[in-house]
């Protein structure tokens, strides 16, 4: 491995100067797009073989996708995804400690001869996904035999078409409409662009989609709800001048009237609680971006929220407006019950924002309240300066053994007073350092080492 880097880091002092002619550096490409594709069969090799030997908590994290999000620094959504591919296509091990061969076979070979790349499998992996229960095993086989052949010659793009062609072969009548539907249906929620704006993608089942209508025939039709008209109704038919100023096209007002409804049912109050708050929206932000109506809040989902659009939301009932000092300092709240009340969680959200444990990207609400110092009913507290929020995945590896990661929370004298900070078992940093998670307080990137 050490000669490999090597030769890389020569290659890479060398420079391709001596090239000529475009062939030359097209072959010279081919053959470094080959090298790249047989590595990333060497790290499928390598995954699926930390997978079978997983211990949560060995390596620092619980769940081996965030190790290697962490220590490969790629998206988390890369390295869940490389972990599925380790699963079909690395070795595996039966119960009885056999070898057993990749879910497929073939296309693992390929994989690891370098001859394919990630798109070719990911057009195989949703092939299979699509391919009928009642296909037999060795029709299947002879299925991804012929698709992993294919990969070696054909584009991504050509390959889902072969792959639709023997689909259609082996599934000449189509699923049945109930388990077609089933595994079509979605609603993906994308990231949040740096203009504040999502975009996302769904597909609908008929149930959800006569919701949709029903709404939208009222909610959607012009002159209701127009936000840019101030004389816009809901309740009353508009009148033919409203309906008439009203430029907002099918999609906006879709968007609005779908805007609209969900804001009164958040705002009724019947959707029940999600840990420990009713299910709402929560905005935080300090004093002075109230006072300005400048900048953005950060919501319990982790997404940003113009203030303007805060204060606007606030005058609904039953939503949640967090406001704290400029430093950001929460209020202090004690309570001597073991369950973190309401008002306490709010402070949790506005403190920490999400998960607290270093380099971990789950917002607040998909966390729980976490008591830094072990609760003792006789002589604990609930005290909000206690408590720190922890998502699910994390939260088992916080405790009080030599193993376990112990929390604590960072005295005056810290760059960060008042956060909380997680040190270490010895077996993953000997030093113990206490870390900080940044990933909710981006500015402090640059304050790093």
């Amino acid at each position: 491995m050490v000669a490999f880097e090597t030769a890389l880091h020569g290659l890479r002092d060398v420079g391709f100067g001596e090239l000529s002619n475009n062939r030359d550096r097209l072959d010279l490409l081919q053959r470094f797009e080959t090298g790249t594709r047989t590595l990333s069969g060497f790290g499928t090799v390598l995954i699926a073989d930390m997978q079978e030997q997983w211990i949560p908590g060995e390596l620092g994290d619980y769940r081996l996708a965030d190790v290697l999000a962490d220590t490969l620094r790629i998206y988390p959504g890369e390295a869940k995804a490389r972990r599925k591919i380790a699963e079909d296509l690395g070795p595996r091990t039966g119960f009885s400690g056999a070898p057993l061969e990749p879910v497929y076979p073939h296309t693992a070979a390929e994989h690891r001869d370098g001859a394919i790349d990630r798109a070719h499998i990911t057009v195989i992996r949703e092939f299979f996904a699509q391919v009928p229960s009642y296909v037999d095993a060795e029709t299947r086989e002879q299925a991804e035999a012929k698709l992993a052949e294919q990969a070696r010659i054909l584009r991504p793009d050509q390959l889902r078409r072969a792959a639709n062609r023997i689909l259609a072969y082996l599934n000449p009548d189509g699923n049945a409409p109930e388990v077609d539907r089933d595994r079509k249906r979605t609603f993906i929620l994308g990231k949040q662009g740096t203009d504040l704006m999502t975009k996302g993608s769904f597909c609908v089942d008929p149930e959800l989609r006569s919701y949709l209508e029903a709404l939208f025939a009222k909610y959607a039709k012009p002159g209701v709800g127009n936000p840019a008209d101030a004389d816009s109704t809901v309740d009353a038919e508009p009148t033919d001048e409203v309906v008439h100023r009203d430029e907002r096209s099918v999609g906006q007002r879709q968007h609005d009237g779908l805007k609209m409804v969900l804001r009164d049912a958040l705002s009724s109050g019947t959707l029940g609680q999600h840990r420990g708050l009713p299910v709402t929206v929560v905005a935080t932000m300090t004093v002075k971006e109230a006072e300005e109506a400048s900048g953005t809040a950060i919501t319990g989902g982790g997404s940003l929220l113009p203030i303007r659009d805060v204060l606007r939301m606030a005058r609904h009932a039953h939503h949640y407006l967090a406001l704290f000092d400029d430093d950001g300092r929460p209020i202090y709240l004690g309570r001597s019950k073991r369950i973190a009340q309401g008002d306490q969680r709010l402070v949790c959200y506005a403190r920490d924002k999400g998960c607290t444990f270093p380099g971990c990207w789950r917002p607040a609400n998909c966390c729980q309240c976490h008591h830094c110092r072990e609760w003792v009913a006789e002589l604990g507290l609930t005290d909000v300066d206690q408590l720190a929020l922890v998502c699910d995945a994390h939260h088992p590896l916080a405790g009080l053994k030599d193993t376990d990661w112990h929390t604590i929370v960072a005295g005056p004298d810290h760059k960060y007073p008042g956060r909380i900070l997680w040190v270490p078992p010895k077996h993953v940093d000997p030093t113990r350092k206490p870390r900080v998670n940044n990933y909710f307080h981006p500015h402090e990137y640059w304050d790093l080492d």
